[in-house]
């Protein structure tokens, strides 16, 4: 058994352990229920950890981490034309100002 990574919060942890399924990896999340114990242990001691059961399947799910990491990067920005306003690429609208993004 080896450990995958660290998760952010245990939602990022369970969509990755699901992830992991889908290609057929068996994985497990530790530290589901460490949250309770802040204050009491250091914060980096109750973050999720996802864990690959299975040694041989360490370099799939690590090639399956680094896709999950990459789709979940900094989108790209582009400015408003009226305001300069930095905003995903994604939007329609400024944010700020709410003039139509081109």
């Amino acid at each position: 058994m080896r450990r995958l990574c660290s998760a952010s919060n245990l939602p990022e942890a369970h969509l990755l352990l699901h992830r992991l399924a889908q290609a057929g990896i068996a994985a497990r999340v530790f530290n589901e229920y460490a949250q309770g114990g802040l204050g009491e242990i250091p914060f980096t001691y109750a973050w999720p950890e996802v864990w690959v059961l299975e040694d041989r399947d360490e370099e799939r799910a690590r090639a399956i981490l680094a896709d999950y990491e990459r789709s979940h990067s900094v989108p790209e920005t582009r400015p408003c034309p009226d305001c300069g306003e930095l905003n995903p690429e994604s939007f329609e609208l400024c944010w700020r100002c709410g003039a139509t993004l081109v």
